[in-house]
């Protein structure tokens, strides 16, 4: 356990003294001071005194016996003793630089003369109880046993009797926990046998060869890992730089920390800092009173802005529909919700006021939280529907058919900077806003409606966004808004940055899913219909659901070829902070539970799911349930050259192979599939602008309406312009996206600001060369230089502006007809896992991908960006969870209790494959949007993780067809890997929560 004390920086930092007096009910170390029986040496001005670590040092939570006048000067270890044994561990939510949902230490000690009779025993535990405690009962009745199985059932039963957790424990996790413990001690138990053996001794317990797995520790070796691409031809210019795996042009300054982002902007003349005042009352009340007099009597305090510093037809904003209040009026409709907004000399002193400042509230019902209430008070925001064949004709003529839900949570984007803004006003009502945005524009047009200005006069600047992936579209706006309204007021700069806690609080996230489904199929595998209801949780307004769900009905037949659909998308409206987009937007959940429909069927049938799945993949020329006709459809290839690739069929007669010998460590391999539309439904967003200015010296400034988030966007940009305008990468540059610069920018989101933006660079650029090829034509052996300046001499005009858009976005859900794509895009991927059926821990051994992404501008980028979104795919299906309590609070707020993969968490293995001799007509230089297509891969994690419980469940004769929602979480395994040694508490519901009293919900 100690291996997995927090992490190296932590560690570096941290005190073992420290540790002791936070006296944290999880800390790792005190179960081991408390099991081994060490001794804490304590001073003070009246002397120094000696004082156990046992039962008695942990007086409740984060209380201990020691004083407060009292300094912690040393901890004495005794040394181990003949014939005594200690082992600890700890479980987490992730492996690596996370605290524990339970760690223990356990200790006995044998009688010298016979070596089996044990003389004493501490089982101690963290996690189980407001602080680290001996499981009392436990312990004393081993004293005296004999080493033997007949101890195991009786520990067991005990462990339960001495935590006795209930379904409203902080905390949550009752059931798990508690099988956790009994896990570890059986763990303990196998330890020591295997101890005692090793010393020679007889007359041990029977050990089966098989269930040794659960002693084998885990390891991480180092990383394997390739990427194949295809190079460029040897004949091409060496000034053409696409296609090639260049850096990413900024890489080195993100990762010398050189990079500017919006906080990094050095201080302004009597710049002031803003702190939003939000609302931590109840999600839905009428709001009787703000009152802000105690934050304004703080000196620093400058002014409080609230609802009636705005004039109501200002006062509301949207993306979609405007249904969202910049400040609360009349009532407030969830949990941080912006009430009001402080204004102070420095963060800390606003940040203190904001939390001064009283909001009387009175509750209202209902209060609608989870998508089940939603359903049942017909809380609805959008509702869609999508029909081909005939559903119920297809369910007449199946051999099966079933019905069953299937829940996918949401995830927070964690862009490691958070929202902020700084607004500095200027002469004429003009006002800069410096922001990290995906939407200048609509950051412009919002700004502009709010503070009361035309458009002209609001600059938005983006240099970088510090990561986004989506949660930077339209959310930025609840900072945005209030800091330009400050400064316009004040005639101040205003400066607002969202801590950790409050951006994960206030802003939204992706959104959960509860998908209903029934379908019917045959014995052969062939599935024949389906009808599916979507029901996605918004939140209390709109923002980009609609799209969102959108998306998941359009994609949601993912690469399988099914004659008969019904998909029904409803958008719920809760009392929870709006959701937003996030990678992928709507299509990960959908094919996560295509996937599932596939494992029923292959649980049914007895069928392998790789034959079934291979059954059903789309061909050129096949129409998706909303009557999209696909071209250039690849699917297939990549699905054989992966399985290729990843030599699946050998490695799964090794997974069978090893879970035959191993009773407690079970493998599984799985292989997915994803099919991501690529392009917008909505005909206005499908247009870019480029400029392009050439200067005497010749070097070239290149602006487009894209915006840098990390995914290298203005470096495929500058890679373009090299190839039509001839010249090396070092003569341009790209400064900032800017609303002054290139006016009415589409979003960059969705995947396609290469292909939109590079057309209109393109189209710049062309027209650039077209008025330089005169010079070009008279001097060719001149430079570029040469012909700049004989242009300019000539009075040509050396800047161009660049247009690309495509209008065939037109479909029409009434008649099911029409275009919502520009293409698509396909991609396969196989993963093979190992699962620890006593703890539901795991490691990914291996992952194969192998992605269409067209004709690769830049090798390097887009297979970063493979790389990139499969793992966080991983963090959506396997590790990430989003909790809320009862009364719409946000549990999981914050690194600490909320997980995302890190470097430890990616596969041993990582092999990623471009599919080669593909190309792609309808976007830049044939290639294709690769940003968020990958992501969707990572279900081959969760399904191997699936397969590997399905074998664990065999051995138990229990079966494989099973409920198993996403994300698959090291509680969700373990409690699906049913055996002797969990613990089985009734009152909890099927997925673990929203049971009546539970700690959390999942909304």
């Amino acid at each position: 356990m100690i291996h997995w004390f927090a992490g190296p920086q932590i560690r570096n930092v941290a005190t073992i003294a420290g540790n002791i007096i936070t006296a944290s009910p999880i800390s790792d170390l005190n179960p081991i001071f408390m099991a081994t029986g060490c001794t804490v040496t304590l001073e003070s001005v009246y002397g120094s005194r000696s004082l156990k670590m046992d039962e008695h040092f942990f007086k409740s939570y984060r209380k201990t016996s020691i004083q407060g006048i009292e300094v912690l000067r040393s901890i004495t270890l005794p040394l181990s003793k003949k014939n005594e044994f200690i082992w600890s561990a700890k479980q987490c939510r992730r492996r690596e630089d996370d605290i524990a949902i339970v760690n223990t230490a356990m200790k006995v000690s044998f009688d010298t003369t016979d070596q089996c009779l044990i003389k004493s025993a501490q089982l101690v535990f963290g996690g189980m109880a407001a602080m680290t405690s001996e499981a009392k009962a436990a312990s004393r009745y081993l004293i005296g046993k004999k080493w033997s199985t007949e101890i195991l059932e009786d520990v067991c039963s005990l462990l339960v009797q001495d935590f006795p957790l209930s379904v409203d424990v902080p905390g949550g996790m009752a059931t798990y926990r508690q099988s956790l413990a009994i896990s570890f001690f059986y763990k303990f138990y196998l330890h020591v046998t295997q101890w005692l053996s090793e010393s020679g001794i007889s007359d041990l317990p029977f050990i089966e060869t098989e269930a040794l797995s659960a002693t084998r520790p885990c390891t991480r070796p180092a990383t394997k890992e390739s990427q194949l691409y295809q190079i460029v031809s040897t004949n091409q210019a060496k000034y053409d730089l696409v296609g090639r795996p260049i850096t990413h042009l900024s890489g080195l300054k993100h990762g010398t920390g050189e990079a500017i982002y919006v906080d990094d902007i050095p201080l302004h003349r009597n710049e002031h800092y803003g702190t939003l005042v939000i609302n931590r009352t109840v999600p839905y009340g009428k709001l009787l009173s703000v009152d802000p007099s105690e934050a304004l009597a703080i000196p620093g305090v400058v002014a409080f802005f609230d609802a009636s510093s705005i004039s109501k037809d200002r006062n509301i904003f949207g993306e979609i529909e405007h249904d969202e209040f910049v400040f609360a009026t009349g009532e407030v409709t969830a949990i941080g919700q912006t009430v009001g907004l402080i204004i102070a000399n420095d963060s800390l002193i606003a940040e203190k006021a904001s939390k001064l400042v009283k909001i009387n509230v009175e509750p209202l019902s209902p209060t609608i939280l989870t998508i089940e209430q939603a359903i049942a008070n017909d809380s609805y925001l959008y509702h869609r529907k999508v029909s081909s064949g005939d559903v119920e004709a297809g369910f007449a003529r199946s051999d099966h058919v079933v019905e069953g839900e299937m829940r996918v949570g949401g995830q927070e984007q964690f862009y490691l900077e958070t929202q902020s803004c700084l607004a500095i006003p200027k002469e004429d009502d003009e006002i800069d806003i410096y922001i990290a945005t995906q939407a200048v524009t609509n950051m412009q047009r919002s700004i502009s409606k709010c503070i009361g200005v035309p458009q002209n006069r609001v600059t938005v600047k983006t240099r970088r966004a510090g990561g986004s992936f989506g949660g930077k579209e339209t959310r930025c706006i609840l900072l945005g808004i209030p800091a330009a309204l400050a400064a316009q007021k004040l005639r101040v700069p205003v400066r607002m940055v969202l801590n950790r806690y409050d951006d994960m609080e206030i802003t939204g996230h992706r959104n959960p899913y509860l998908f209903r489904y029934k379908m019917g199929f045959n014995t052969d595998g062939q599935i024949v219909a389906i009808r599916i209801s979507a029901y996605t949780n918004c939140g209390v307004a709109q923002d980009l659901c609609s799209a969102i769900i959108c998306v998941t009905i359009f994609s949601i037949d993912g690469t399988f070829r099914i004659p008969n659909w019904e998909i029904d998308g409803w958008a719920c409206k809760t009392n929870l902070p709006a959701n937003t987009a996030m990678r992928g937007f709507g299509n990960p959940e959908g094919s996560v539970v295509l996937h599932t429909l596939f494992e029923i069927v292959a649980a049914t049938t007895g069928r392998d799911t790789v034959e079934i799945r291979q059954l059903h993949l789309y061909e050129d020329g096949d129409f998706t349930p909303s009557n999209q006709i696909l071209e250039n459809c690849t699917v297939k290839r990549c699905w054989n050259e992966c399985i290729a690739n990843s030599s699946y069929h050998k490695r799964l007669q090794g997974v069978k192979e090893f879970n035959k010998k191993n009773k407690w460590k079970k493998r599984g391999i799985a292989i997915t599939t994803t099919k991501h539309n690529l392009g917008f439904a909505d005909r206005f967003m499908c247009q870019a602008g480029a400029l392009v200015m050439i200067h005497l010296d010749g070097s070239v400034s290149l602006n487009h309406g894209g915006m840098e988030m990390g995914q290298g966007l203005h470096t495929k940009m500058i890679q373009i312009a090299t190839r039509v305008l001839q010249i090396p990468a070092s003569k341009i540059y790209f400064s900032e996206t800017a609303s002054d610069k290139v006016p009415n920018a589409t979003a960059t989101c969705g995947s396609v600001s290469s292909d939109l933006n590079g057309m209109a660079v393109i189209n710049a650029c062309e027209i650039l060369i077209q008025r330089l090829l005169p010079y070009k034509t008279a001097n060719p052996n001149g430079s570029w230089e040469n012909w700049i300046t004989a242009a300019y001499f000539d009075q040509i005009n050396l800047s161009a502006v660049g247009f690309f858009s495509y209008p065939d976005a037109n479909y029409n859900f009434a008649t099911n007809t029409g275009t919502h794509a520009k293409y698509t895009s396909y991609g396969a991927g196989c993963s093979e896992v190992e699962i620890d059926c006593l703890t539901g821990d795991h490691s990914v051994l291996r992952t194969d991908i192998v992605m269409d992404v067209g004709e690769s501008l830049n090798p390097a980028i887009d297979i970063g960006q493979i790389e990139g979104a499969f793992v966080q795919g991983y963090g959506l299906f396997v590790m990430e969870e989003l909790l809320y309590s009862r009364k719409g609070h946000l549990l999981t707020k914050g690194p600490s209790m909320y997980k995302i993969p890190t470097m430890n968490d990616i596969p041993r293995e990582f092999y990623v494959s471009i599919l080669r001799g593909s190309s792609n007509p309808r976007a830049v230089y044939s290639s294709k949007g690769i940003g968020e297509p990958p992501l969707t891969l990572a279900t081959s994690v969760f399904f191997a993780i699936r397969n590997a419980i399905s074998d664990a469940r065999k051995d138990k004769k229990l079966s494989i067809d099973f409920r198993f929602d996403s994300p698959a979480t090291v509680e969700r395994i373990r409690i699906a890997c049913e055996n002797e040694y969990s613990v089985r508490q009734p009152s909890l519901s099927e997925n673990g929560s929203n049971c009546q009293n539970s700690w959390s919900i999942n909304v």
